[in-house]
């Protein structure tokens, strides 16, 4: 009987450690390119991941890329190596995936520089995950799919909003509860505002590429048509019919707070503006024929706590509401406490006294650690990941479509030919605030 046992449960235990033992030493060895705001926030979103290992990162800033080194060994996520040239980092054996946190203009650049390497051989390289928004206009954003499919290689979008843990639930319950009983949800609103970016490039929008609405509509974009979209069904099943837009300058271009941008960031920035506010609608139709509506709202002169997400999703018998600034932590401080500005509560933080909403992990709560973790297990996997590069280009169309609306002045239909070679004005220094286009 021993042996009988012995004979049916070893072979079993012995697949088992196997796959265990191939589970903990399966592991995906990724390199950042860009150190700053956006790669931080990775790192720190990286620490609730399984089976990653942090093994390069190459800045064009030497200092910030040390810095950013020097965190991730103290995170627990390995002790990267500095590069000072791109194409040695690509051809680092040890590297399996690349995170692109760099600026806007410079991304189609190194996608070319990453693919030139791969292409070559000299890599061991799976995929590409690269920052929001794809890219600056249409053209860039096919010439990045291109090369990057020309490669072989697989491609994440990383549109942290959808991973937020409030939206991926949110969605569940509207799908399976709402939808389920009283018909699917027909208007989505999501807002993202704030007092204004961090680094100097984003006020160029020569350099950028756009303001507030190339900035952070992407975000508002992706989020609203991911809760309106059927996920029994693929995604194309929601096709963009009309889409609005309006864009504006409504608070940098005074005097006092272009001054600011003069001193802190040293951009004239009533010499080239960007808008600080945009709106844009977004008409769509499902495999159904029903009619369904997004709402999307962007800017950057918001004054509150700092940075507020927020959502909204109406259906037939049910609604759906989040608001980042409305955590389960507050805290209060009185007038007679003087604190050194912080961001130690919330991202974009406006106030340093009295009633403040605490975000325990903002890494989290964006929806970073959710959107790193499927890249890394999309890459382990060698699957193309469910955020790819083409949601990266249509959501580049939208917004192409929503300046062009704006500069128009009308709704129009959505059409990507006509969006193909268009460059907004405002990307070309061609805009003034003081006139309506």
């Amino acid at each position: 009987m021993l042996n009988v046992c012995k004979e049916v449960i070893f072979p079993l235990s012995l697949n088992f450690i196997n796959d265990l033992v191939e589970e903990l030493f399966m592991s995906l060895g990724i390199a950042f390119i860009g150190s700053g705001f956006s790669a931080r926030f990775h790192l720190r979103g990286l620490v609730g991941v399984r089976n990653v290992e942090v093994k390069a990162i190459y800045s064009r800033n030497l200092e910030s890329a040390k810095e950013f080194a020097a965190l991730s060994d103290q995170l627990g996520l390995g002790r990267p190596k500095v590069y000072d040239d791109v194409s040695k980092l690509v051809g680092d054996k040890e590297v399996n995936a690349i995170w692109l946190t760099v600026p806007n203009n410079v991304h189609l650049e190194y996608t070319k520089l990453i693919v030139e390497e791969v292409n070559q051989g000299k890599s061991n390289l799976i995929g590409i995950a690269v920052e929001k928004p794809l890219a600056r206009n249409v053209k860039e954003a096919k010439e990045m799919i291109r090369l990057v499919e020309k490669a072989g290689l697989l491609h994440g979008y990383l549109e942290n909003q959808i991973f937020m843990p409030s939206v991926v639930r949110g969605r569940e319950v509207v799908w399976q509860m709402g939808a389920k009983n009283s018909g699917r949800p027909y208007l989505a609103r999501a807002a993202e505002e704030h007092s204004g970016p961090h680094n100097s490039w984003f006020w160029r929008p020569t350099i950028s590429g756009g303001g507030a609405l190339l900035d952070m509509t992407c975000h508002s974009l992706e989020t609203t048509r991911f809760l309106l979209t059927d996920p029994s069904k693929d995604k194309s099943s929601l096709k963009p019919k009309f889409v609005y837009g309006e864009i504006a300058t409504l608070k940098w271009n005074k005097i006092e707070y272009a001054k600011h941008l003069k001193e802190r960031y040293n951009v004239d920035f009533l010499k080239e503006q960007a808008e600080d506010y945009a709106l844009t609608v977004i008409t769509y139709e499902d495999d159904l024929g029903n009619v369904v509506m997004a709402e999307t709202r962007t800017s950057w002169n918001f004054v509150g706590a700092g940075l507020r997400l927020s959502v909204e999703v109406l259906g037939p018998e049910y609604s759906l509401n989040i608001n980042t600034l409305q955590p389960e932590l507050f805290t209060f401080f009185s007038r007679n406490i003087k604190l050194p500005p912080t961001e130690a509560f919330v991202e974009k933080q406006n106030a340093d006294q009295g009633l403040m909403p605490v975000i325990p992990d903002e890494s989290v709560t964006y929806g970073y650690q959710g959107e790193d973790r499927h890249m890394v297990e999309s890459f382990l996997s060698h699957k193309m990941p469910y955020e790819n590069w083409y949601d990266g280009l249509l959501i580049v169309q939208l917004m192409m479509h929503a300046y062009l609306s704006a500069e128009m002045g009308k709704k129009i239909k959505f059409n990507p030919d006509q969006v193909e070679d268009f460059v907004p004005k405002v990307a070309k220094g061609e805009w003034n605030s003081n006139y309506i286009l």
